[in-house]
């Protein structure tokens, strides 16, 4: 099994981190990176594989070299460091030297676990604007939004609508798991709503990046999450989760949420309208007019835009007079209005909105 080698400091709880930050199945591979949470904290390890004439060691040498913090998103710029150590300590095994001089240069105050609920870090809130969070700038590479779209298309807008209802979604994928740790942050992104004082009451929406079946005890406490592992039998484990990934694949065992698979013509529209956006992005920065804007920010904005178009004219019925929530409404907030439907009523009921549906036809009432 997998042990841990070396740590500092040594009297930290890292249980369970020798699965976390080996994902199940990296046998087959050469090299990998993995995000993943333990307690409070975020990690990111850099795993290689090297095959080596030891028959103790079953002729392959395979390390991880990962570090914690309470925010992951400062944790993608150590990545270069990261892969070149796990190499080292292939190649020249019990050699920490460079390992203990990176932590005594950016060792912090790791929180006790015992505070409060307002001093838990919150850092992994995804990033809603780079003038409003410049440090989020560096969270993931360039492009990882653009491959998050081109590998899902239409599908985006269905995982649009779970991460909006903060459902319980886990994405399945053989190794390598980076890049699919990267469509959880992706996902993530989907449900930033920037209006204050929404939903005080509603489960915060998190990014558990990588899990395995250790974490199973943990999963089954949690109300909403966005996670990825590489185990197969996470999908017989139905109470663990309410829409489940695999590949291009969503789907759910929820009768009630079925209808949400079904891509409407609202969605189409959405779809075609960010894909317009990317394509004026993209002429824009061959012709030189703009190099300050990225993909991410035009992703972020513009799922943020529709949330909160969304959520300001819910807002805004429920206090009026009538509370009566129309087809007209649905269409101006960028909705299908018979195809959306289910996906409003239990927009109301998760985020907690006092507004009447009369969206249905009258002779169906």
């Amino acid at each position: 099994g997998n042990m841990v080698e070396w740590c500092l400091p040594q009297d930290i709880d890292l249980e369970g981190v020798e699965f976390k930050s080996m994902a199940s199945g990296s046998h087959k591979i050469q090299s990998d990176f993995i995000y993943f949470r333990k307690g409070l904290c975020f990690g990111l390890a850099c795993f290689a594989n090297m095959p080596v004439e030891s028959e103790l060691e079953r002729g392959a040498r395979m390390k991880s070299v990962g570090i914690l913090s309470p925010s992951y998103t400062l944790l993608y710029r150590y990545m270069h460091f990261l892969e070149n150590q796990v190499r080292h300590q292939l190649e020249m095994p019990g050699h920490y030297s460079h390992l203990e001089a990176f932590y005594d240069d950016k060792k912090g105050v790791l929180p006790d676990g015992k505070g409060t609920a307002s001093q838990q870090p919150v850092h992994w809130l995804p990033s809603i604007h780079r003038y409003m969070y410049p440090e989020m700038k560096i969270t993931h590479p360039a492009g990882c939004m653009s491959q998050f779209i081109k590998f899902f298309g239409e599908q985006i807008l269905v995982l649009w609508k779970f991460a909006l209802l903060r459902k319980r979604i886990l994405i399945f994928s053989p190794p390598p798991v980076g890049v699919v740790c990267y469509r959880v942050y992706c996902c993530c992104c989907l449900a930033n709503v920037s209006l204050p004082g929404l939903g005080g009451t509603v489960p915060e929406s998190k990014p558990f990046f990588y899990v395995n079946v250790a974490d199973i005890e943990m999963l089954e406490t949690e109300v909403s999450y966005v996670a990825c592992t590489t185990e197969k039998i996470f999908e017989e484990k139905q109470d663990l989760y309410d829409v489940y990934v695999d590949n291009q694949n969503v789907k759910t065992h929820h009768e009630h949420l079925q209808p949400l698979l079904k891509i409407n013509n609202a969605d189409k529209e959405k779809y075609r309208r960010l894909n317009d956006q990317r394509q004026m992005l993209m002429y824009s920065q061959e012709v030189g007019e703009d190099c300050s804007s990225c993909e991410e920010d035009l992703f972020i904005l513009f799922f943020m835009e529709q949330n909160n178009r969304i959520f300001q004219t819910l807002m805004e019925v429920s206090a009026s007079q009538d509370k009566t929530l129309t087809a007209d409404h649905a269409r101006g907030m960028g909705l299908d209005p018979q195809g959306d439907r289910s996906f409003l009523m239990d927009l109301l009921e998760v985020y907690g909105i006092d507004v009447m549906l009369v969206i249905d036809n009258p002779c169906c009432t």
